[in-house]
């Protein structure tokens, strides 16, 4: 454990009651409404769906075939059962064991976790969602170390295992304390982060290594203006800086002239995720040098998670906006982050669970640094999850009055159609980008996007359970 880790976790411990204790004891201590009821988990069961992808997946110098897409049962002792959706991303949450395994058994690994944790919470008694994560949580991440051979597992991986867990227990929250929007969910600890509702959401699609600057052009002219483009392309080093520089230099002379009405200078801003391929500093800033050469450098808004976690290092020197994503595994994480200088935190409450992203944004909204909802490819429902949030948190700095949410299903897995058919309100309005934004109305906070209503297709996964 680092010193500035063990500063931070003994500053926590020691926050009292008093004011000065606003960092986490506070959020972890007052996170739901008084009078909170009393759930017992009587029944529990899990299974998972296989989805194929259009092409392979390219990033973190690895390509995805299939995601997995795991579902949780819940039902309490009054009869109430819920069903909580998660998407599986091993490649992300933990290199180390995608590299290390197959891809169906890396997928097998985590889904184990989940079993293994949705087992664990069979015959518990909870009144907060929140609690409940961080009561199975260093257990559930044990169990992963052990089955993954892995000493070292990336808190994420396990974090990405209980996303279904958690929801289905926010869910289930709901249906016994009677709350039936997304408002009435959030606990009051957490309520400053995501206190906004905005009437528009950007839609943010993902080009990967494979996708053509010709999918990318395409992409501008359909309406999108903020886009995440993946960069640290494999190779050496040396070999990814120039893959790199190569492909910014293409992306600037096809995109670069196109106006916005979105952002303050009126250019597309650039969204660039490194995925930590980035070992040196020094090869980032070569990186940058290059964007001034080309005039594309006062177009980057954000570069995300450049250099690997394990290498601490002051970043305020580094004179773009740098945003962490994977290394930011729970609220610990995000604040020492944080206080390396990067400046901004990419949420992912459909990979980190929505219990520890809460968290993270009040933790990152007391420290003035902006946040912006990521995806993990997930499918349509959970999407509407990430939108929550998203739709929720302050206005990213340069850009006009909209929350920002990165969704690239659509253009990853080869059913999205059929998918999107599971979703219980995918004729809503809100489901399809518009112009490269989605327009939320009175009927999407209402409804939380439809969070709240019946999964046919996924219930049926549980009929003879």
């Amino acid at each position: 454990m680092t010193n500035r880790r063990k500063f931070i976790k003994n500053s926590l411990m020691a926050a009292g009651a008093a004011a000065v204790a606003s960092p986490v004891e506070v959020l972890m201590s007052s996170c739901a409404p008084a009078q909170q009821k009393k759930i017992n988990i009587s029944r529990v069961s899990s299974n998972f769906e296989r989805e194929p992808l259009i092409r392979p997946f390219g990033f973190k110098g690895g390509f995805m075939r299939e995601i997995w897409q795991s579902v949780s049962y819940m039902e309490s002792s009054s009869g109430a059962h819920s069903i909580g959706l998660c998407t599986q991303s091993v490649l992300w949450s933990d290199a180390s064991v995608f590299e290390s395994h197959s891809e169906s058994g890396g997928n097998a690994l985590m889904y184990a976790m989940t079993e293994r944790a949705m087992q664990m919470v069979n015959g518990q008694t909870f009144t907060s969602p929140v609690d409940l994560l961080d009561s199975i949580l260093p257990e559930v991440y044990s169990f992963g170390q052990k089955v993954t051979t892995n000493p070292q597992l990336r808190k994420t991986f396990a974090l990405n295992a209980l996303v279904g867990l958690d929801n289905a227990a926010w869910l289930l929250y709901a249906k016994e304390n009677r709350i039936s929007t997304f408002d009435g969910l959030i606990p009051s600890a957490y309520k400053p982060a995501l206190s906004y509702k905005h009437d528009k959401v950007a839609g943010i699609p993902l080009m990967a290594y494979s996708i053509p600057i010709e999918e990318i052009k395409a992409a501008t002219d359909e309406g999108y203006f903020f886009m995440k483009i993946k960069i640290g392309q494999p190779g050496t080093q040396e070999e990814m800086l120039e893959k790199d520089k190569e492909r910014l230099t293409a992306i600037h002379k096809a995109i670069g002239d196109i106006k916005t009405s979105y952002t303050k200078n009126g250019k597309l801003p650039y969204y660039f995720d490194a995925n930590g391929r980035y070992e040196k500093k020094e090869t980032l800033m070569k990186l940058l040098d290059h964007a001034k050469s080309i005039g594309a450098f006062d177009q980057i808004a954000i570069i995300e998670e450049p250099f690997p976690e394990e290498i601490e290092i002051d970043v305020s020197d580094i004179p773009v906006r740098l945003a962490s994503d994977e290394s930011a595994h729970t609220v610990e994480d995000a604040i020492e982050r944080i206080e390396m200088g990067y400046k901004a935190i990419a949420l992912k409450a459909i990979a980190k669970t929505l219990s520890m992203t809460m968290k993270i944004a009040q933790a990152a909204h007391e420290r003035n640094t902006p946040c912006f909802c990521a995806d993990l490819t997930v499918n349509p429902v959970l999407v509407e999850w990430n939108k929550n949030v998203a739709a929720r948190l302050a206005s990213f700095p340069g850009i006009g009055n909209l929350g920002l949410v990165e969704s690239n299903g659509h253009q990853n897995y080869l059913n999205w159609n059929t998918m999107l058919g599971y979703h219980p309100r995918k004729d809503a309005p809100w489901v399809h980008v518009k112009k490269g934004v989605y327009e939320l109305d009175k009927e999407f906070y209402k409804t939380g996007g439809g969070i709240f209503d019946p999964m046919p297709h996924y219930e049926e996964l549980f009929e003879n359970k």
